[in-house]
């Protein structure tokens, strides 16, 4: 593992910070309807000083503010959630193909969110919605129930964490398409979407909430760093060093289902994102945790803004989920890795 230095953390953060703000900006005026550079910033300071323009900038006003700038920031906010989810399952699991998806947390925040539709529990307080907590609440039951059937004498055996995630993921689905199928029909459509992955264009009240929930998630992981670099080693070498792993273990499993169910709560099951872009940023920087957790926030904001670009400029005006273009990514990226393992195996 290569020494990380302040020096070398700033300017890894530095230039991942730079290329997510260009890739904002590329986000921002690509589109059905472009958008110059000029006339966006002319927009923006038209905004900030409260100045009114003519009626072609009412219109690429509206694109621009209300309709791409949420959609985007929603689009980093989810693709950085979960990929700092899937670095922090894979630190705890010990394996590159952990992820939200793959162990059936997501589905179970999507039946959550699914269950409060069907019952009516979508409440508002003072604004905001509930399902966020729906989401949350599905995804640590799941992975409770996970963490459970792997747990022996006190230990998790993460071979059977896996397989069992990926069964619950299976029946979990199922049973997500079933409560679909038992709705009305004008809402079944809008679920079977939503559950394909799709951002939308949300509020900026939806967005804030997200926010929220994301960033007290982020904060708790972000705090876990030196924790997760410990169990990446083992859990007995990670308690004679001082760490109390099943703490730790609780600590980071929390927070990754209060992150997982915030974002699928407004994105639905977006897959891969988690498995991907750890895994190449440890290529690139090391798997410090206390670098790759923030960087894979930026990097995950990074793929999933320019993978919704792609869904709905790819064959415009007809718009495809986003999800569907990040499972062509992931789906052969996943197969390179069972691959890659095998080919270990096979040469040891």
């Amino acid at each position: 593992m290569t020494m990380l230095t302040i020096g070398r953390w700033l300017r890894i953060l530095s230039l991942l910070t730079v290329i997510w703000l260009i890739t904002i900006l590329i986000c921002l005026l690509e589109g059905t309807e472009p958008i110059s550079l000029s006339d966006a910033v002319g927009i923006f300071w038209a905004h900030l000083s409260s100045e009114t323009g003519g009626a072609m900038d009412v219109g690429k006003s509206t694109i621009l503010l209300q309709v791409r700038l949420p959609r985007v920031l929603l689009a980093g906010l989810v693709g950085g959630t979960l990929a700092v989810v899937g670095v922090t399952l894979q630190a705890l699991l010990r394996n590159p193909l952990a992820d939200p998806f793959v162990i059936g947390i997501s589905s179970g925040s999507a039946l959550g969110v699914v269950l409060s539709l069907l019952v009516g529990l979508n409440v508002f307080y003072w604004g905001l919605s509930t399902l966020p907590l729906f989401g949350f609440l599905g995804g640590l039951i799941t992975l409770f129930s996970l963490y459970r059937l792997s747990q022996v004498h006190g230990k998790i055996f993460v071979q059977t964490l896996l397989l069992g995630g990926v069964i619950l993921n299976a029946m979990l689905s199922a049973v997500i398409m079933f409560i679909a199928y038992m709705m009305d029909a004008d809402k079944v459509m809008g679920i079977v979407y939503w559950l394909m992955g799709n951002l939308g264009s949300p509020d900026m009240k939806a967005l804030a909430v997200v926010a929220v929930y994301a960033l007290i998630g982020m904060a708790v992981l972000f705090g876990l760093g030196r924790g997760l670099n410990l169990l990446a080693l083992g859990d007995e070498t990670a308690v004679t060093l001082g760490l109390d792993a099943e703490r730790t273990k609780r600590i980071a499993f929390f927070a990754s289902a209060l992150l997982t169910g915030a974002v699928v709560s407004v994105s639905g099951l977006i897959s891969f994102v988690g498995i991907m872009i750890p895994h190449v940023l440890r290529m690139l920087i090391g798997s410090d945790h206390r670098l790759l957790l923030p960087a894979s926030v930026l990097g995950g904001g990074i793929f999933l803004m320019a993978a919704d670009m792609i869904a709905r400029t790819l064959i415009a005006p007809t718009e495809i989920p986003v999800g569907v273009i990040t499972a062509l990514c992931g789906g052969p990226f996943f197969l390179y890795l069972l691959w890659r393992g095998k080919m270990k195996i096979s040469n040891a």
